[in-house]
């Protein structure tokens, strides 16, 4: 092996990620290291952790709260069923929004009456606006997300009432 072999050997071993390398040939060795420091963010770098996206799942429903009844002894009774209602939830992640623009008034409040094909609520996401539309017919028994909030895929939107 001679000097300019060696040369750019040692260029290789700089520029690559190798800590060390030994080459024996003919009765010559060789061995070539990089500096502790440049292995030692080299292996920073290829080790360096992956950061979760900063998500969190929708809230889990909890079941119906109950209440004592002074008149039945004591017993437990639901506070309010809802079984029966249907949710209405985000098709996607974005931003929700009650009114098609400030100034006009909001697609639905509660107690409204709806019908597939109304349109409930506008999501921006990436700068375009999508108008959610009910799949089901009813009265809007509860609004679950505040004005200009941000919305998570699948998470329950409106309650509606059937009936």
């Amino acid at each position: 092996m001679d000097y300019k072999q060696i040369q750019e050997l040692i260029k290789l071993v700089n520029k690559s990620n190798i800590g060390e390398v030994s080459i024996e040939e003919n009765g010559f060795k060789i061995t070539i290291k990089q500096k502790k420091e440049k292995i030692t963010q080299a292996t920073y770098m290829a080790q360096a952790p992956v950061q979760a996206p900063a998500y969190l799942p929708p809230p889990v429903a909890q079941p119906a709260q109950t209440q004592q009844s002074a008149s039945t002894g004591g017993e437990q009774t639901p506070a309010k069923s809802e079984e029966n209602l249907i949710t209405i939830k985000s098709p996607m992640i974005g931003t929700f929004y009650k009114r098609p623009s400030p100034d006009k008034p909001t697609f639905v409040e509660v107690g409204d009456e709806i019908a597939p094909g109304k349109v409930v609520c506008i999501i921006e996401a990436m700068k375009l606006f999508n108008e959610i539309e009910s799949e089901v017919s009813g009265k809007i028994v509860k609004i679950l997300v505040e004005d200009s909030s941000p919305v998570e895929y699948d998470q329950p939107l409106f309650l509606v009432d059937p009936s």
